[in-house]
């Protein structure tokens, strides 16, 4: 596969930074970070893989959508081919505001990426049932790439590199932030975790959730669960479910539970690791993308296994 010179990733979060550094180190000869946020954050980065940080320096009164103007007037000076961009709703928004400064589009939802006479892109569509494969030639291509496409390298701190701050251009229109509230509930980084116990409609009630924490919580797994737990019953915050709109990951292990297996799901979790499941379902889906099944009622399961577990 040919590689670009100029890779640049955009992101707001650690883990996304170096799953990106990683992947334009495969993709190109040198990658440089746009960082938001402060100094020490920015300069973290290096460790992360980048060769080079630009650093945006996000205070109270300066939003992240406020830097597009400068950012586009630093793609217009350095002309990277490629820029790898976080899935976060700002990020996606800056890259729509990029590409139509640059007059270009944006190719989203990237599951792989490859370099043959330009850059081509590969996502799920039809809910997961296909693929599709787009390419773009502009001079510079924006993409969005979600968590667990690329696997990021041990973060090193011996690693060297220049980091420059980028001064703010005041846009023409600027966004002005009126309230900020705490986001209720408990935050969770699925994308990063090492172990996850999904749980779908095989759990009859939200009271039952408990069990599967309990469990999580012997194994020291973090708990995800399809679409319909997330957006038709509500029982787990949207930031939990697994699926080709919401996160994919490849962790060391992934426990099905209850979980019947359709495409829209597995398309989140089928690069884990190790997949272990249980249904009562014998012809579920789930079973044949699974390394190890268990035939049987989770009620009756589960609750043997925190047994076992506690002993």
């Amino acid at each position: 596969m040919s590689v670009v010179k100029n890779v640049w990733v955009l992101a707001e979060k650690k883990e996304t930074i170096a799953q990106l550094c990683a992947g334009g180190h495969q993709l190109g000869e040198r990658v440089a970070a746009l960082v938001f946020g402060s100094k020490p954050f920015a300069e973290n980065a290096l460790a992360l893989g980048a060769d080079q940080v630009y650093w945006l320096n996000q205070t109270e009164s300066v939003m992240m959508e406020d830097y597009t103007e400068a950012i586009f007037k630093l793609i217009s000076d350095k002309k990277p081919e490629l820029i790898l961009v976080g899935t976060s709703k700002r990020c996606k928004h800056i890259a729509g505001r990029l590409a139509a400064c640059l007059g270009t589009a944006v190719l989203t939802d990237s599951t792989e990426l490859a370099i043959e006479d330009g850059v081509q892109s590969t996502r799920l569509v039809y809910g997961g049932a296909a693929v599709r494969t787009e390419k773009s030639v502009s001079s510079t291509v924006l993409v969005t790439v979600g968590g667990g496409v690329f696997n990021a390298v041990p973060e090193n701190s011996s690693r060297q590199g220049k980091v420059e701050q980028i001064s703010l251009i005041e846009p023409k229109t600027k966004i002005k932030c009126l309230e900020k509230r705490s986001k209720g509930g408990t935050s969770v980084n699925l994308a990063a975790a090492k172990r996850v116990i999904a749980v779908g409609r095989g759990i009859a009630n939200q009271e039952d959730l408990k069990m599967i924490e309990e469990l999580a919580g012997l194994i020291g797994a973090e708990v995800g669960c399809t679409r319909p737990i997330a957006e038709g019953v509500n029982w787990l915050p949207r930031e939990r479910y697994i699926g080709v709109s919401g996160v994919m990951f490849k962790p060391e292990l992934y426990i099905a539970i209850g979980v019947s297996g359709q495409i829209q799901h597995m398309v989140g979790c089928n690069q884990s690791k190790t997949i272990f499941s249980i249904n009562k379902d014998k012809a579920a889906p789930v079973f044949s993308q699974s390394d190890y099944s268990i035939v049987a009622d989770l009620y009756k399961v589960v609750p043997a296994l925190i047994e076992k577990l506690k002993k």
